[in-house]
C-alpha cells in the first residue's frame, strides 16, 4: 500500500465486500447476485494498475466509472421504492 490509488482502490473493494455481505445476510431475498460486483472490482483493479502507472487521468476514469456503477446497479438494490 504505497500509492493513493491503493488505498483509494482497497477502501472502495471494502465497501463493496460490506454491501454484498449486508444484503446477503438479510431474511429477504434480494435481486442481485455476486456477479454483480464483478464490472466495480474489476474497474477498481483497472484503476489502480493505471495510477501505479502513471496514467492518472485514465485511472480517474477508471474510478469515476466504478463508482458511478455502483451508485446506479448497486446502490439500487435493497431500497424501498416509493
Amino acid at each position: 500500500m504505497e500509492t493513493v490509488y491503493d488505498w483509494i482502490t482497497v477502501l472502495i473493494f471494502a465497501a463493496l465486500v460490506t454491501r454484498f455481505l449486508q444484503s446477503s445476510a438479510g431474511p429477504e431475498q434480494s435481486d442481485e447476485s455476486i456477479w454483480h460486483y464483478l464490472v466495480p472490482s474489476l474497474g477498481c483493479a483497472a484503476a489502480n494498475w493505471l495510477g501505479n502507472s502513471g496514467w492518472h487521468w485514465a485511472a480517474g476514469a477508471a474510478l469515476l466509472g466504478s463508482l458511478a456503477y455502483i451508485a446506479v446497479f448497486i446502490g439500487k438494490v435493497g431500497r424501498r421504492s416509493g
